[in-house]
């Protein structure tokens, strides 16, 4: 019976989180018909602000370090948690692919990311998330609809702090995905373990055209935007290695 009770347990948590990108997701339409090309610029616009917001800030020298070897990033300009009881985090960013080939990053493609979370849980925290893919399983799997972070894919926290400096060696990883985080509020940190993570086929298909899926975009080069050339820039040189 116990046993039974886990698994119910489990099975509702993962409908809960699936509920609540669903709603997410769709929070843009409660205020306008439709996602647009702007929002899509907007978003990209903040994750170039936030890359350039962490690879600048000497707290988070390990991350330029991985990032030299990361075969993919997904950058999250603000996760938004708070709750009573039970919370939920959740936001919109975008995910770029290395091209080893060419030496060239691609065009963004559109991502949320969401959560349910239990325990006693009071006040909020926003944060800004980018989360290395360093592995060719964790570029995989992000061409799929959804994606369980610590189930279909396994995800560990990136060392904080100084370290990383110049040519030294950083360790090296076997998670598929390494999270760095700078948070704000009342919560310690935000824990991405169970996360989900939901293509955003809306801001896809407004800043592409019709029908684009991610794969167009980070695989086979069929979509891109010149607006998002300055992300791409600023990626290019955090990451040379």
């Amino acid at each position: 019976m116990k046993e039974i009770a886990k698994q119910i347990y489990r099975i509702s948590l993962r409908a809960l989180a699936v509920i609540f990108i669903f709603t997410l997701a769709l929070g843009s339409f409660t205020t306008a018909p439709a996602e647009d090309k702007s929002e899509a610029q907007s978003m990209v616009d903040k994750s170039k602000g936030t890359l350039v917001d962490l690879t600048s800030d000497e707290y988070f020298s390990w991350l330029k370090g991985y990032l030299k070897n990361a075969r993919g990033v997904l950058i999250f300009p603000q996760i938004i948690k708070g709750g009573f009881f039970l919370g939920g985090s959740g936001g919109t960013g975008v995910f770029l692919v290395r091209d080893e080939a060419a030496g060239a990053w691609s065009y963004p493609a559109f991502y949320t990311l969401g959560s349910v979370t239990f325990g006693l849980q009071i006040g909020g925290e926003a944060a800004e998330v980018v989360m290395l893919a360093m592995s060719q399983k964790a570029v995989n799997t992000l061409l799929s609809s959804s994606v369980k972070l610590g189930g279909d894919v396994s995800i560990a926290v990136g060392p904080i702090g100084g370290g990383a400096k110049g040519s030294l060696a950083v360790p090296e990883v076997t998670a598929d995905f390494l999270s760095f985080t700078r948070t704000k509020g009342l919560y310690a940190g935000l824990n991405l373990e169970g996360s989900l993570l939901v293509v955003r086929e809306g801001l896809n298909e407004a800043y592409y055209g019709a029908g684009t899926l991610p794969i167009d975009i980070i695989i086979k080069k069929k979509a891109g935007n010149p607006d998002a050339d300055d992300l791409r820039a600023v990626l290019e040189k955090a990451s040379a290695r």
